[in-house]
């Protein structure tokens, strides 16, 4: 059985039940089982703050997934995998939604979706990578019918 938690710290409105279906339907789609994570709504401030710290990049930024997987070792868990958090923000979310022309909910999914394939291991550092990542993001999206 997979458990994870979405946890809202900011004011604004998050549809969480979509958020909920929207990563229950990826979980399936990956046939992925016994595996636990977060995700994490947060603000401007705290995303930044977040990636000033742990990647010594000083600015906002849309998401950011905290692996607790690395390579070659699982760690081990009685329940499954635990994967780790994904932290996404809020304003860069809607603001994107808007700036690509698509809902936020879309925008929602996608950023959830690119959150967990980081924490399963995909990456985006090479041209091949990003291919790959991104095919299976779009594939995702498709299916659970966000599409651009």
């Amino acid at each position: 059985m997979n458990n994870f938690e979405v946890f809202n710290e900011t004011d604004e409105k998050i549809d969480i039940e979509e958020e909920k279906r929207i990563i229950d339907f990826a979980l399936k789609h990956e046939n992925l089982t016994n595996v636990t994570f977060n995700v994490i709504f947060v603000d401007s401030e705290k995303i930044r703050k977040l990636n000033k710290d742990y990647r010594n990049i000083d600015r906002e930024t849309d998401v950011i997934s905290f692996a607790l997987e690395d390579g070659d070792g699982n760690i081990p868990f009685e329940f499954g995998r635990l994967l780790g958090d994904i932290y996404i923000c809020v304003s860069k979310m809607k603001a994107q939604a808007k700036e690509y022309g698509h809902s936020e909910a879309r925008e929602m999914g996608f950023l959830t979706i690119h959150g967990l394939l980081h924490l399963l291991g995909y990456d985006h550092m090479t041209k091949e990578e990003e291919k790959v990542m991104f095919q299976k993001q779009e594939e995702i999206l498709n299916a659970y019918g966000l599409k651009r």
